[in-house]
């Protein structure tokens, strides 16, 4: 049997590569005629990516799924610029060219190449495709709502002439055909409020109205207005077929400080059901020490249990994961931890998933990431919105207004490359939104969030909304084959 190969190009970092792996694992698993070779470039940074993929390599069928390690470039701009990604995509287009062909001359008659499926950072690869003469599709690991919020804004770029950045520090409302509410142009992402970044983040938008199909992170029940949407945005076939979780193995290194997600099971153990507020903001997420200490006197003021998980923030003007403290205190409240020692954790990394899972757990205040949504989500967890980079204001918006799964802390904080807040979080707004997530156990947000979260399994399932898309897709790919017409 000749196998249809697909080639996965992932845009760098853990987030976006773990979701695209899992989403491989969908594939292999729908259809027994697919392959997919996955393509790691390599950041100029250390990562995790490396021990992530052996572990992979060990524990996967390698005739299905292959990853092939392509050679580490040099990008000229600084990481933290708006125009890295782009730069970096090209510095690495030769390797993709190079290592697709290889792989095309390699398959002989047991593959045939049969697209690309490229992240929706990755776009400027489709033109690779168009080269191979093969279709390409693009993962957007982000929510419907958000994807029909970048069509629409390059729309009004492109055919309006609008300047998006305009919409920097306003206190204007914008309506978008993807939601139902009107949006705060405060929560807008910082890459289209920069001029320099603007102009790449959109062009992306248009290179995907040109592509075969969108494979997004998300399911029907979920956004039912937003996917419906895209369709008169200019979107080409859309096939909703999450949540794409990676809910088995969660990936720890030494210097996360790995190895206490047995210490932190057996602390939630003793805590009664429902009473854990847990704060966790994602592998960029970290704080100043002023943000810190307020986040400290509003846990210590609301009486609740909580688990924080706290990293040190990189030094200034590296762009490097955070850390784990050797010693939190240094940055606490003065006996903050003696006094919480009976109802606290403070800890570094942390194994989210099994967190939320964990019957202890009562709240979870969050950055926000898609991720971490549709993992609250999947485990029935309200959340108290705590946005920090990337599209997260966005999404806390969606989770608070449009879909009222959760509560607000505060939807317009940002610590990001571009752009950072110039204001701290009081420990009263931090205690109010613990307060409002932790007694309000009998609520509609409650009763929504459980059955958003019954939905999210039964879109996966046999003749569920996710796993009829899935199949479509697998059909579309193997009838769009150019050596099988």
């Amino acid at each position: 049997m000749a196998y249809a190969e697909l080639v996965l190009v992932p845009t760098p970092g853990m987030g976006h590569l773990v979701s695209m792996v899992e989403m491989a694992k969908l594939l292999v698993d729908c259809d027994p005629r697919l392959s997919i070779t996955v393509l790691i470039m390599k950041l100029p940074i250390d990562s995790e990516v490396d021990s992530y993929t052996s572990s992979l390599a060990t524990s996967m069928d390698a005739t299905r799924i292959r990853f092939v390690h392509l050679p580490r470039v040099n990008s000229d701009p600084e990481i933290s610029s708006g125009t890295f990604l782009t730069h970096f995509m090209e510095s690495n287009k030769p390797h993709v060219k190079q290592a697709v062909a290889d792989l095309a001359d390699s398959a002989g008659s047991i593959r045939r190449l049969a697209g690309f499926v490229i992240d929706m950072f990755c776009t400027t690869m489709i033109e690779l495709a168009d080269e191979f003469g093969v279709p390409s599709y693009v993962f957007f690991t982000s929510s419907a709502a958000f994807l029909g919020l970048m069509l629409h804004l390059q729309s009004l770029q492109d055919e309006q002439h609008m300047d998006i950045t305009k919409f920097k520090d306003s206190d204007t409302e914008l309506d978008f055909p993807s939601l139902a509410n009107p949006l705060p142009a405060k929560v807008l992402p910082s890459v289209v409020l920069i001029k320099e970044a603007v102009q790449p983040f959109l062009e992306h938008a248009k290179r995907i109205r040109a592509v075969k199909g969108i494979i997004i992170n998300t399911f029907d029940e979920l956004e039912p207005h937003a996917v419906g949407s895209l369709a008169s945005l200019g979107a080409p076939t859309v096939y909703p077929v999450g949540p794409i979780l990676n809910l088995k193995g969660e990936t720890k290194t030494k210097a996360d400080g790995g190895g206490r997600g047995d210490d932190i099971m057996e602390w939630l153990n003793e805590q009664p059901p429902s009473s854990v507020v847990f704060l966790c903001f994602g592998s960029r997420g970290s704080f100043r020490e002023d943000q810190v200490k307020e986040i400290a006197y509003a846990l210590d003021r609301s009486g609740h249990r909580f688990l924080w998980s706290l990293r040190r923030p990189p030094s200034k003007g590296k762009f490097d994961l955070p850390r784990d403290y050797t010693d939190p205190a240094e940055v606490l409240p003065e006996g903050f931890l003696e006094r919480t020692a009976g109802v606290g954790k403070v800890i570094g990394w942390v194994p989210q998933a099994a967190v939320l899972a964990h019957p202890a757990v009562g709240g979870f205040v969050s950055h926000c990431g898609w991720n971490s949504t549709l993992e609250s989500i999947w485990f029935g967890m309200a959340v108290a919105t705590w946005p920090l980079y990337a599209e997260q204001q966005f999404n806390a918006f969606e989770l608070v207004a449009e879909l009222g799964l959760a509560v607000e802390i505060k939807m317009d904080y940002r610590r990001d490359f571009l752009m950072e807040s110039d204001f701290v979080v009081t420990a009263d707004e931090i205690e109010g939104g613990i307060k409002k997530l932790m007694e309000d156990a009998s609520s509609e947000r409650w009763k929504k969030v459980k059955e958003v979260s019954e939905k999210s399994g039964k879109a996966l399932m046999e003749g569920g909304s996710s796993h009829l898309a899935l199949g479509h897709l697998v059909e579309d790919i193997l009838n769009n084959m150019p050596s099988l017409r």
